[in-house]
């Protein structure tokens, strides 16, 4: 893992006054030195409506702790650019340090160099070639009922109206379309009570979880291709909770699993696959409860907008096999791909970073497509 660096090095742009201009990697530093952990998003949330009611083409407003700046040019489609505000808190690496071309500071590539390029080119482009829609959303980093962006959708659709969506999660500059949904389960396995000395008297509903666990082990999710993009579902165990004391065969288990499952599949459809696969293993009295459930975003990439971006920038497309707010955009029937700096396996670890290459690459894919008509 790549370490934080020395404590001498150069920290990054204020707190306070204007954003820096003209250099992304100061501009990231700034946005990182103003902290904005889940739920405490009000002063960056409050530095970025500022700098953006500077410019006198955009139509800004502040719908609680999100912020939206909107063109209105009268062009033939609406591109749409979100990105959240909100980082996961802080481990040791609050303040910005910068060393040479690279960044580290909680929230660098996850998602403040998003924001960055986002900001410096929402008042820069004055007269972009398509309208476009700017959001700055809080409280992404948290359980999906608490989305800004849901909240947006809830009060204010209006303001996200769009033709297609690009979200600023650190992609490192690759396009990764669509995305995964995601499903969380407990199952509840009933046994019976007895004490450890007489097991015979009850029935260990531990000791059932045995082969539901080794069937999800050896279960192989599907690797549907869509739109030429290979996905991979996968189911896994990742909470398991049972007993009463010591000496007593215990009379309930509870399994918690999650399912990644592809765009071709519903939630419906996803919790019946699962459901499949427990079925061999459930008696009366068993119980599965679907505790979160997000779907899928269909892959954007027939879009002409990002087509072109692909096309022009020459880059490399993924299937997103995470979960992101791709989702709620391809539910309002606004077609989204990710697209930002930084690098996703690193984000919210002590030594998160990006890099300036990493941002100015994405800076000038998003500057093209803003700049040049697509036929």
């Amino acid at each position: 893992m790549t370490t934080a660096p020395p404590p001498d090095a150069p920290v990054g742009g204020p707190s306070t006054g204007e954003l820096p201009t003209g250099d992304l990697l100061a501009l990231t530093a700034a946005l990182i030195d103003v902290p904005s952990p889940s739920f405490a998003e009000d002063l960056l949330c409050g530095r970025i409506h500022d700098e953006l009611r500077r410019c006198d083409w955009l139509e800004v407003e502040r719908v609680g702790d999100n912020v939206v700046a909107r063109t209105h040019l009268g062009r033939p489609r609406r591109l749409v650019l979100a990105g959240h505000t909100d980082t996961v808190p802080a481990n040791g690496n609050e303040v910005a340090r910068i060393e040479g071309d690279r960044l580290w500071g909680v929230g660098a590539a996850d998602m403040k160099g998003g924001l960055a390029v986002m900001v410096e080119l929402a008042r820069t482009v004055r007269d972009p070639v398509v309208d476009v829609t700017w959001v700055f959303y809080a409280r992404e980093e948290v359980a999906a009922d608490h989305s800004g962006l849901g909240e947006l959708f809830a009060q204010r659709p209006d303001l996200l109206v769009g033709d297609v969506a690009l979200l600023g999660e650190p992609t490192s500059a690759a396009i990764e379309a669509g995305c995964q949904g995601t499903l969380r389960l407990v199952v509840s396995l009933r046994g019976a009570r007895a004490h450890t000395a007489r097991p015979w008297m009850g029935r260990n509903a531990v000791h059932r979880l045995a082969g539901l666990l080794a069937a999800l082990a050896d279960h192989e999710g599907r690797r549907p291709v869509i739109d030429g993009l290979e996905f991979r579902e996968a189911t896994q165990a990742v909470a398991v909770s049972g007993g009463v004391a010591g000496n007593v065969v215990p009379d309930l288990a509870e399994l918690t699993i999650n399912h990644r499952f592809a765009p071709d599949r519903t939630v419906d459809q996803a919790v019946a696959d699962v459901e499949a696969v427990l079925a061999p293993f459930l008696e009366d009295g068993d119980e599965v409860e679907v505790v979160d459930a997000a779907a899928a975003a269909w892959p954007a990439v027939g879009d002409p907008l990002v087509a072109a971006l692909v096309e022009r920038r020459g880059l490399e497309v993924r299937a997103k096999l995470g979960w992101t707010d791709a989702s709620r955009f391809a539910a309002a029937g606004i077609p989204a791909a990710n697209y930002g700096p930084g690098d996703a396996t690193i984000a919210h670890t002590a030594g998160e970073f990006v890099d300036r290459e990493s941002l100015e690459s994405v800076h000038a894919g998003l500057s093209d497509l803003l700049t040049t008509p697509v036929p």
